[in-house]
């Protein structure tokens, strides 16, 4: 018998944990997440939540550090509440890039992240499209790190035309995501080879595949300042494409992404709403947010149930 399922949130993105209670035709759970005068963040929890499978929703996006301060909070506070089980499903894991050394003297903050998150007496990870899967190791809890491919993947066969189109990887890092991608689309990849020949010199783009006279979609897991993505798009078309279009998990957009994106040849920019993006949406048109609600929800209720979420992996 499953235990009695409860769904909170804090403050960074109240729309997309509704949209999940929807879903999972429950209501959002009473909680009061406020500031005290000096910016410090107060948590109450307004029902009683003794022995039910609590699930807090919140992605750590900007702002970065208050959205994982409400979140430690939120889980601190049910666990004082005596909680049966906790489960921060975090759609966007802020710090994910920094999981490794790249120089001396530098902290791995996905680590230490992934510390706090199960100090405060976290069960269990839920989370989307990981910068770095090997993060998943950073906890000695259960991880479920969900992919959005199936929400994009459904959007592009509805939308292009599969015969004529190019998946395309921005950089070598990507190529795995951009050929599984691709094998599930039965269409071709091209990959961006990016290197700078000499030193102070403009990084050359390269394009590896045939684009000529084709659409071109950019798949990446994420766009923060959209420099890369603007940069290959530009190849894209310098060689001969027909349509550049680009697509991405977590549309960061910080800086002058919105402003680079407007300016540059991508027609449209495909993204999903693992961050809220209400006021991104109005200040670029060429914006496709597409909602993972219904697939939290289903792994939310599976969860919860305790049977398997393998189906909902691609």
């Amino acid at each position: 018998m499953p235990k009695e399922l409860r769904v909170f949130t804090g403050t960074s993105h109240v729309d997309l944990a509704r949209e999940v209670a929807v879903c999972l035709g429950i209501n959002l759970g009473d909680a009061t997440v406020a500031r005290f005068s000096d910016g410090e963040i107060t948590v109450r929890l307004n029902e009683n939540v003794r022995g039910s499978d609590a699930f807090v929703i919140q992605p750590t996006c900007m702002p970065v550090n208050d959205s994982l301060m409400e979140l430690l909070l939120i889980v601190d506070a049910l666990k004082r509440a005596s909680a049966g089980r906790i489960t921060a499903v975090i759609p966007y894991y802020g710090y994910a890039r920094q999981d490794r050394k790249v120089q001396p003297r530098v902290p791995i903050s996905a680590k230490m992240v992934a510390d706090l998150v199960t100090a405060v007496g976290t069960n269990r990870i839920l989370t989307v499209d990981l910068h770095a899967g090997q993060i998943q190791g950073f906890f000695n809890i259960p991880v479920d790190n969900l992919y959005a491919a199936p929400v994009l993947l459904e959007y592009v066969k509805s939308k292009y035309d599969l015969d004529n189109l190019v998946i395309v990887s921005p950089d070598a890092g990507g190529v795995e995501r951009a050929r599984s991608f691709a094998k599930r689309l039965k269409c071709s990849i091209a990959i961006i080879d990016k290197r700078r020949e000499k030193a102070n010199e403009c990084e050359i783009m390269n394009v590896i595949g045939d684009v000529s006279g084709r659409e071109t979609l950019l798949l990446d897991d994420m766009v923060d300042t959209a420099g890369t993505m603007v940069q290959a798009a530009a190849a894209l078309k310098g060689k001969g494409a027909k349509r550049v279009s680009a697509a991405c998990t977590h549309a960061v957009l910080s800086g002058a992404a919105v402003e680079r994106i407007n300016k540059s040849v991508i027609e449209e920019m495909i993204v999903t709403n693992t961050i809220p993006l209400d006021s991104k949406k109005q200040m670029c048109s060429k914006l496709s947010v597409l909602s993972i609600a219904s697939l939290l929800g289903e792994a939310v209720k599976r969860i919860n149930e305790e049977s398997s979420i393998s189906s909902l992996f691609v």
